[in-house]
């Protein structure tokens, strides 16, 4: 696991974020993951939260179950991008968009963080 200076998940800034980021296992413990490197990443402390032990979820366009974003199997921008302001995350597949859900990573309280940070000269990736 590379130490990264940013969400897996949803680009938050480690330098940025109070609480740091945080180890997750991408496939749960619980469900029969491992400590391996590959199994790793690192994850603001709410989108690691909201994924807990979860696997998969629905795609809101087609509704059907598809697995959540791997950071370490598959590229983010492949599946996600940002806004045009910069404050919101759009799922760009289904992967994306079950992971956007999943995670909330658009809460209001979210968006509202990308907003101001970006006064501060944050740039979304």
């Amino acid at each position: 696991m590379n130490e990264e200076s940013y969400c897996a998940y949803c680009r938050s800034p480690r330098h940025l974020l109070a609480a740091g980021l945080e180890r997750d296992h991408i496939f749960p413990l619980s469900k029969g993951g491992d400590s391996h490197a590959e199994n790793l990443c690192w994850a603001c402390h709410k989108c690691n939260q909201h994924k807990a032990a979860k696997l998969a979820a629905v795609d809101s366009i087609s509704g059907e179950v598809v697995p959540l974003f791997h950071p370490n199997l598959q590229r983010w921008d492949e599946h996600f991008s940002f806004s045009e302001g910069g404050a919101m995350i759009i799922g760009t597949s289904a992967i994306g968009r079950a992971t956007v859900q999943a995670l909330k990573m658009n809460r209001p309280e979210m968006q509202a963080l990308r907003f101001n940070w970006q006064d501060i000269g944050w740039k979304p990736l």
